[in-house]
């Protein structure tokens, strides 16, 4: 890596759960500086506690790019402001590094794009899982079992008191299969390697707490130009089932490859933004037949319980982030699945709208 002289000045904006997640990282890392923590709650001061109390406080984002002058913002805000701040720290010559969703519509998806290439800034989307190893490994042995492949997946969560507060507010701006959706299906573009071609989706409202004209639970379907499919379902609120919960499997002609989550499931911790990307071990099944129709391999387990904890894994984005804006890598492809990734879940939350089947260009 290249060397640097001088610290990396990061704005840190949001101070939730992936807000302080990141903002730890940035504390650890010594490349980098934090110049500013910015929440309208009081988020902010219980983070700046936790971080040794060293940092400035804004609860205004242009206020704090004003006073701070940073060379790059951490934008970890609810979806609707994303494009907004990303755009408006672009303009000001910072790097972004932002959670997803890139933002909350296609059309200001695209808007951020773009504006990374015209201002020749680095846009790093936070698709946690394509920093983890666990899942670096699914989809590699998942490509491993022919095609067609069936993937099915879901992350339903069982809501209350604060974290219910928060599935509120993200509902005000996006669906949970597309705040959520967007990782699954960026995992099932990797899977496959081939384009989605079509979408249908069903959704249900099951609170008056929902803001009206959304649903906290929905269910999706994608079929891909290679003919595999895929199936993504993701409920939010107090009244979502914990049982089976985590469900991570993938099948082809060859044998099937599933993620399992035993540790997680057994604690009942469906919330727990650490048990969405915790896996306990991967079991691999063979189709291979012997001459009297028994199995002729073994299924294999592939442990993970070493694997970094969710900590670790922002690490692992902010140093590549880094790397990004050190060695002049290139984001555009990344970026462009982020949009892609967007464009397939909005077109799944118009078939939850309309009742349609929709078409991908």
């Amino acid at each position: 890596m290249t060397s640097i002289k001088n610290k990396i000045r990061v704005l840190v904006v949001g101070s939730g759960n992936m807000g302080s997640s990141h903002a730890t990282a940035y504390h650890q890392l010594e490349e980098f500086e934090i110049c500013g923590l910015v929440s309208k709650g009081e988020s902010k001061r219980l983070l700046n506690e936790a971080l040794g109390g060293d940092y400035a406080l804004f609860a205004d984002f242009y206020e704090a790019m004003e006073a701070t002058k940073p060379d790059a913002v951490c934008i970890s805000t609810y979806p609707d402001t994303h494009e907004e701040f990303a755009i408006y720290a672009m303009e000001n010559g910072c790097h972004v590094f932002i959670e997803k969703p890139l933002a909350d519509s296609l059309e200001g998806a695209i808007r951020v794009a773009e504006a990374a290439v015209k201002y020749n800034r680095k846009l790093l989307v936070g698709y946690i899982l394509r920093y983890h190893p666990s899942w670096i490994k699914f989809i590699d042995l998942s490509q491993q079992m022919g095609k067609p492949l069936v993937m099915r997946m879901n992350l339903n969560q069982q809501s209350s008191g604060a974290k219910w507060n928060v599935h509120r507010n993200l509902m005000k701006s996006l669906s949970p299969i597309v705040d959520c959706g967007v990782h699954y299906i960026d995992v099932m573009c990797q899977m496959t390697r081939s384009k989605p071609i079509q979408v249908s989706a069903i959704g249900a409202r099951l609170s008056e707490d929902v803001p009206a004209g959304n649903y906290n639970y929905g269910q999706l379907q994608i079929r891909f130009e290679d003919n595999s499919v895929g199936w993504y379902e993701a409920g939010w609120g107090p009244m979502i089932s914990e049982t089976a919960f985590f469900v991570k499997d993938v099948f082809g002609p060859k044998g099937s490859v599933s993620i399992l989550a035993k540790e997680a499931a057994a604690a009942g911790q469906s919330a727990s933004i650490r048990s969405h990307t915790k896996t306990d071990s991967i079991k691999v099944h063979y189709s291979d037949l012997n001459t009297d129709g028994t199995f002729a391999r073994p299924d294999v387990w592939v442990d993970m319980s070493d694997e970094p904890d969710h900590q670790e894994l922002c690490n692992r984005e902010q140093r590549y982030f880094l790397r990004a804006i050190l060695e002049d890598i290139n984001l555009s492809a990344a970026t462009q699945d982020a949009v892609n990734s967007l464009k397939v879940a909005f077109a799944c939350d118009e078939s939850v709208k309309t009742g349609l089947v929709v078409r991908l260009d």
